[in-house]
């Protein structure tokens, strides 16, 4: 295929910068580079133009350096969040690639980034917080937290935290009230409640009420019976 060497009058990613002198296709300079105007035949009238090009391209790079170290500084205190479809074992269905970063950086923040800028040795294929690496610039390097989070919230369970001051009884349901019941004071139901034996150890026998109590008993109720014939034996002595 032929070639042809042109002067490059405007950047172009992969092939070069202004001023530069490079050899493409002959079909494609006469088809693209020429007619868009990014590039001129090499000439020796066309060669007066490289001062003014470099001088252009030196303002250009100065100008791109400022705006991406400002950018750099910028997106470091962003957090740019993507949702994504899950399981409910937190597994992604599919993964984060550098385009989709770039559509959320526009999207959320207004920020047009090329994303080739965007540095990702492997897709994002976990939930969670990620730093990804920004080549915006020859010179300037950047990071940016991205968060991915499910869009189904039971994907990944958040633990549940107790009041403080409280204790969780485990293995226990909450006790529900009958319709109708009425709660009623501890006190009271106390008061109410006959009073129980006390616990005895297993095994051992109940303790018998004495004798001794039985015979208080009948003493109690004899003397009763007693007296009745002495007060007849007064009456016939009288």
């Amino acid at each position: 295929m032929p070639k042809t060497e042109v002067i490059l009058t405007h950047n172009i990613v992969g092939l070069g910068a202004e001023s530069d002198q490079v050899k493409v296709a002959a079909g494609y300079a006469r088809n693209y580079l020429f007619p868009q105007r990014l590039a001129v035949p090499l000439t020796h009238a066309n060669k007066r133009q490289i001062e003014a090009l470099r001088q252009r391209r030196a303002d250009r790079e100065a100008h791109e350096f400022n705006t991406m170290s400002e950018l750099s500084k910028g997106v470091a205190k962003l957090i740019c969040l993507i949702k994504v479809k899950a399981g409910e074992d937190g597994k992604m269905f599919g993964s984060v690639t550098s385009g989709v970063i770039a559509d959320e950086l526009k999207h959320q923040f207004d920020i047009s980034l090329d994303k080739r800028k965007i540095h990702l040795e492997h897709p994002i294929r976990m939930l969670g917080e990620h730093e990804v690496e920004l080549n915006l610039h020859a010179e300037v390097k950047g990071t940016l937290k991205v968060r991915v989070e499910s869009l189904t919230p039971s994907a990944v369970p958040a633990p549940e935290v107790a009041p403080v001051g409280s204790k969780k009884e485990e293995g226990r349901e909450p006790r529900r009230e009958k319709p109708g019941h009425v709660k009623r004071d501890a006190k009271a139901e106390k008061a109410e409640r006959p009073e129980t034996t006390e616990a005895r150890p297993k095994g051992e026998k109940p303790v018998e009420k004495p004798a001794k109590a039985e015979k208080t008993e009948k003493a109690a109720k004899a003397p009763k019976a007693a007296k009745a014939p002495k007060a007849e034996k007064k009456e016939k002595n009288s």
